[in-house]
């Protein structure tokens, strides 16, 4: 049987607790090697582009594909789930949700590692569908208090802020710059499509940590330089994607300021391999591109609870 699963079901049966926990078991497997990524891939064409990008998890006997296009300002998300042992068809997911939810989780289980345990206060610049996942993904994992978001466009931060407010049940306030959503914070986030730095690494305060989501393509960044000098560890899901479409951290390996060779993965730190924070005054980065893994284990959980609760329609295949 093979289970049709909508963007409804993958609401249902994506909590995101059990998102970061499902994030963080395959951060973890990846370590021995028990765990297979392998980076996006682009095919362009003259109306868009489709992206695709597929993972394995033997331990949950499946591996799957994220497949999505990208035509005109229209994004399509499916991910189809295998069973590892005998190839056959599982479910297909539609995954739009399932991305939005996947990538927050990441960031929650870098938090944990990476941010101070007393961290309270959140920074977030950008108010679109993946800065409420990823705020929501904070308060998951850290005793949140406070959110303060920054966007361009007023309607929309002071929207994000008061939704925010009444699902997460901590104060989130809209405020008028930058700079005042980074100073201060103890976690910060950016979520833009952003082509240039949104805001300014010489305001980053001691013992901060940043998840820096927005940009996935060599033309975006949204760092500058000194937020790069100021970072005492940097973390990304894959360097081999990295090095391909990481505009926030190609540009200063370039220009002399970074080497590959002292960036790390996730699964190194949540392995214990690396220590994601040594003090409380570290400054500490995790760059997330968005990796097909996080898709596979995240649609995994999905189908056991879709077929643990007899949810889905069945293909037939």
């Amino acid at each position: 049987m093979t289970l049709y699963l909508t963007e409804d079901d993958v609401q249902r049966l994506l909590p995101m607790p059990e998102a970061v926990a499902a994030v963080e078991d395959a951060m973890r497997r990846q370590a021995p090697g028990g765990a297979v990524n392998r980076p996006r891939q682009r095919v362009r064409f003259p109306a868009g582009t489709m992206h695709l990008m597929g993972a394995a998890l033997p331990h949950r006997d499946v591996l799957g594909f994220k497949a999505y296009t990208a035509i005109g300002r229209k994004l399509r998300f499916l991910v189809m789930l295998y069973s590892a042992t005998d190839g056959g068809p599982l479910a297909l997911l539609e995954a739009d949700h399932l991305g939005q939810i996947r990538t927050g989780a990441a960031s929650g289980v870098a938090t944990k590692y990476m941010a101070r345990k007393d961290a309270t206060v959140v920074g977030v610049i950008g108010s679109g569908y993946q800065a409420e996942t990823q705020v929501t993904a904070m308060c998951a994992v850290r005793p949140v208090r406070e959110v303060r978001v920054y966007s361009r466009t007023p309607e929309r931060r002071k929207a994000f802020a008061e939704k925010m407010a009444r699902q997460l049940g901590v104060a989130v306030r809209d405020v008028d710059t930058p700079d005042e959503a980074v100073k201060g914070c103890h976690i910060l986030i950016t979520a833009t499509y952003a082509r240039e730095p949104v805001f300014k690494g010489e305001l980053l305060e001691k013992g901060v940590h940043m998840n820096i989501m927005g940009g996935n393509a060599l033309i975006r960044r949204e760092i500058d330089d000194e937020a790069v000098r100021r970072s005492d560890i940097i973390v990304v899901d894959s360097i081999e994607q990295a090095r391909v479409e990481s505009g926030d951290l190609l540009g200063p390996v370039e220009r002399g300021l970074l080497s590959w060779d002292n960036c790390f993965e996730l699964w190194q730190v949540v392995s214990g391999h690396v220590r994601g924070r040594r003090s409380d005054d570290d400054v500490t980065m995790f760059k997330s591109h968005g990796i097909a893994l996080w898709d596979v284990a995240a649609a995994a959980h999905v189908y056991e609870q879709a077929k643990a609760k007899g949810m889905g329609r069945d293909l037939g295949i």
